[in-house]
């Protein structure tokens, strides 16, 4: 009976739709960036779609929500499923919201069976995951592990200078439990691949065996600014001649620690900033990406190296700022092993892989058991208004967390 169970596809791309609906945007998108009206409507949406099940929601003191479905032993550690709702500013209809509203699926699916599983099942979503309007990411999930301080976090401002914690209290979901990790018997978390690999394979489902590491930083060059005619470029101490040969650096060390090296430059900033005017300060955004900790580690060495050699070089001076280390995670062998088989029994077209980019789940990872299920995505965009996957693969992924739970909650 039970391993025949499967999810509504249809109620669950319904569910999707009615949410992108929230915050869409002229292409096709979404703008649902965290603590906003759009995420206080699109929270809204989700509390009554689980009351509407018979869930007891509560909410934490950073907003993240919690919808439980209780199980035949209620002191159990429960199994919960999640993701996050907020998006980037020109975002996507899935990036995030397919986990949340998959973990809503899965238990509207159990409430029709009339299943009660022994341990209880949870859905969560995550506050402020993509980190495009409060900077880290991920803050929800990482205040809950132990990873951010609470009030740290409630002083970070957004570019307008309003705080997380005013804007968390001015949206209404300012809760009253305590943001900290608990005991889990696992948790678990459905999400569009946001690469190229499964449809390229042409496979249907990806096993997540861990998250590679990432390092952000801030290379910060700081020269002389002088009028752009009159000074000779001999005679100048200008940023960006230091800023180009690093740029390259990072590529070349992406290159030499090929096929996973990464390098990535998400916004440059020249201050003053006037079109006739050498910088006198510049400042770069860096994303250094590899699954391997030593490998990680290496290139993390060889670039703060190579920074104050070229700056030396060239009589300036840099420094690098990291602002944020995503470790190399490895997930729990025992959820691994429930993905997997729920994957080979429902006889979906699968490989295992390491995710490239950072999710909840990260976090969730060093406080408790976690594992993760990749779908395909189109073309494998995201972070885009044209992010795009089949109805069919969202299903395929909703049915393998489906039995993942099952499987670990009894």
């Amino acid at each position: 009976m039970i391993d025949a169970l499967r999810i509504d596809g249809q109620r669950l791309w319904d569910s999707l739709m009615t949410m992108a609906r929230i915050g869409a945007t002229e292409r096709g998108g979404c703008n649902r960036q965290a603590l906003t009206d759009e995420d206080r409507e699109g929270r809204d949406l989700f509390v009554s779609w689980c009351q509407q099940i018979g869930c007891d929601v509560k909410i934490d003191e950073v907003g993240n929500i919690f919808a439980r479905r209780e199980g035949a032993e209620p002191g159990a550690p429960p199994v919960i499923a999640g993701s996050h709702l907020d998006t980037q500013p020109t975002g996507g209809r899935f990036d995030g919201v397919y986990g949340v509203l998959a973990g809503l699926e899965v238990l509207r699916t159990l409430v029709d069976a009339g299943h009660v599983t022994r341990a209880p099942l949870e859905v969560v979503a995550w506050t402020n995951e993509e980190g495009a309007r409060f900077a880290p990411a991920m803050l929800g999930s990482g205040v809950w592990a132990g990873h951010f301080d609470r009030d740290e976090v409630y002083d970070i401002r957004d570019k307008a200078g309003l705080s997380f914690r005013e804007e968390l209290e001015r949206i209404g979901y300012l809760g009253g439990e305590p943001a900290k990790a608990r005991e889990l018997r696992a948790a678990f978390e459905v999400h569009i691949e946001q690469g190229p690999i499964l449809e390229a394979e042409e496979l249907q489902i990806g096993v997540l065996t861990g998250v590679q590491g990432a390092r952000w930083y801030d290379l910060v060059i700081e020269g002389e600014p002088v009028h752009a005619g009159p000074t000779p470029m001999e005679q100048r101490r200008d940023p960006f001649m230091a800023a180009l040969p690093l740029l390259e650096y990072c590529y070349q060390l992406a290159a030499d620690n090929a096929p996973w090296g990464r390098a990535t430059f998400g916004d440059i900033r020249a201050e003053p900033g006037s079109r006739n005017t050498v910088p006198e300060r510049l400042v770069v955004n860096i994303d250094l990406r590899h699954p391997d900790r030593e490998v990680l580690d290496d290139m993390d060495r060889r670039f703060q190296t190579r920074v104050q050699e070229v700056c030396s070089e060239r009589n300036l001076s840099g420094r690098v700022d990291e602002l944020w280390h995503m470790p190399v995670t490895e997930f729990d062998p025992d959820c691994v092993d429930a993905v997997r088989r729920a994957t080979r029994s429902l006889g979906y077209s699968h490989m295992e892989m390491v995710s490239g980019a950072g999710h909840d789940s990260l976090y969730l990872a060093q406080v408790a058991p976690t594992g993760m299920i990749f779908v395909p995505c189109e073309e494998g965009i995201s972070h885009n208004e044209a992010e795009n996957a089949k109805p069919e693969d969202l299903e395929a992924g909703c049915n393998v967390l489906l039995h993942a739970m099952l499987d670990r909650a009894g």
